[in-house]
């Protein structure tokens, strides 16, 4: 295994695999916070090129976390798919990085390696990418995934109403969740991040919602984002609970401090499989982003895109039926820019969809970031033209409850007439029964809550 190449008469020697591919990164303000990043446009070329020469086998044989060490590298390594790793393991990165981009490789051949390949795998061949050539390789992904509606289906695009509340006032709640549909949102989800972490208020919320999703027959599914351990208190005041959400991270240490492990995630995923409301047969919701893991200080001294793709390795063990990246939410200590923001949301994605899960984004960005609204717009109709699965939605594109800039209920419409997508096609025929709209066209009750009880 050669770590080292010459730029220009210039010898870059790397200590370690890790190194190399923290160093081959695009630059992103929370590698340099880490101090993994490399130090120079030229050490990055060459960090480049030695990957480029890497094996997806002697990727494999160096996990960015010890498996010693880590219950997430144990996880993925102890899981992998050998039949589907065999079908490429000979390929170095550079190679599968054309063989991905290459016209007759089709959505199922990319679906049939999927489960042969680690986390460092698929963020190795991200770095090797443009931005571009994410969206392509993203757009050629298909994962379907099914719960009370169907997602992942070519030429559609769904979104995640979210309808918070800064004191959890559940006609508040109601009142923006009613606005959001009629608007053509929320077939991933009618998903609130609660202000108060209770299972009574976790209970109170599912059951409005439930409610109001049953009386009016509309093919989506409920879910409160309060923590794991919260909602399995919360089925036992029997309430209807769609999905289960929980954030994760990329290695047991980073999970450690949101206070989950791999038990306790199977724990949940199996009260889940017994309880839950929905017909399945995924059920499972979980939130990323790049930067958690250095923000706990777990990460290892590994680079926050790898980490980011751990926590994908970690997510598919649930075979869940959302996954999403909250991109520019952590802040600009781990992305500080538009570019750097639009990146990570491209990457993100196509790593999570190479993984075989069914990836959204949100694309958003905190106050102090130095983004624009027309370059968070610019994002949400690149990840749209990419084949994202769902993108975010709430009142006027602003979250009155986390405070952050984020996807409008008219920005969900906008996008899917722009790159021609439809929603979900459960949820699209519900729209069309009540006039709301068709496909990606309005129609007639567009933005009319009074088709709604």
């Amino acid at each position: 295994m050669k770590l080292q190449a010459t730029i220009r008469g210039v010898a870059y020697s790397f200590g370690s695999v890790k190194e190399v591919l923290a160093k081959a990164n695009p630059p992103k303000s929370g590698d340099d916070l880490a101090g993994v990043s490399a130090r120079e446009p030229v050490e990055r070329v060459a960090a480049r090129a030695v990957l480029a020469q890497l094996t997806l086998a002697e990727l494999r044989a160096n996990p960015v976390v010890p498996y010693e060490a880590d219950e997430l590298t144990r996880l993925v390594e102890d899981s992998l798919d050998e039949s589907a790793y065999n079908a490429v393991k000979h390929l170095s990165v550079g190679q599968f990085r054309e063989w991905i981009l290459d016209a007759g490789t089709t959505a199922a051949r990319l679906r049939s390696v999927g489960p042969g390949l680690t986390p460092e795998m698929a963020a190795a061949v991200c770095k090797l990418m443009s931005n571009m050539d994410l969206m392509v390789a993203g757009a050629k992904c298909e994962v379907l995934v099914r719960c009370n509606n169907t997602l992942g289906l070519p030429g559609t695009l769904s979104s995640r109403l979210q309808p918070n509340h800064p004191t959890d006032d559940v006609e508040g709640i109601l009142y923006s969740a009613r606005e959001g549909l009629v608007y053509g949102c929320g077939d991933a989800v009618l998903g609130v991040n609660p202000a108060t972490d209770t299972p009574e208020s976790t209970a109170e919320i599912l059951r409005a919602l439930g409610d109001l999703r049953t009386r009016n027959q509309i093919p989506t599914q409920q879910c409160v984002l309060s923590h794991v351990t919260v909602q399995m208190k919360a089925l036992a005041l029997d309430c209807p609970m769609d999905l289960m959400f929980q954030s994760v991270a990329g290695t047991q240490a980073a999970n450690a401090a949101f206070g989950i492990d791999v038990r306790l995630m199977d724990e949940a995923w199996d009260l889940m499989r017994r309880r839950r409301s929905s017909l399945g047969p995924n059920f499972m919701y979980f939130e990323t982003g790049q930067g958690n893991a250095l923000s706990s200080d777990a990460h290892h001294g590994a680079d926050q895109v790898t980490l980011e793709a751990r926590a994908y390795g970690f997510s598919r063990r649930y075979k869940p039926f959302l996954v999403n990246t909250v991109v520019g939410f952590i802040g600009p200590e781990y992305l500080e820019d538009g570019p750097q923001i639009t990146r990570a949301g491209l990457e993100d994605h196509f790593m999570g969809k190479l993984m075989g899960l069914p990836m959204g984004c949100d694309a958003c960005f905190t106050y102090h970031a130095r983004m624009s609204q027309d370059e968070l717009e610019g994002l949400k109709v690149l990840l749209g033209a990419a084949g994202c699965t769902y993108l975010m939605s709430l009142p006027v594109g602003d979250d009155i409850m986390l405070t952050y800039p984020s996807t409008s209920f008219h920005d969900v419409p906008t996008v899917r007439g722009l790159v021609r997508k439809s929603p979900a096609p459960e949820f699209d025929a519900w729209l069309a029964s009540r006039g709301i709209s068709s496909g990606f066209t309005p129609g007639a009750r567009f933005g009319d809550v009074t088709v709604l009880r």
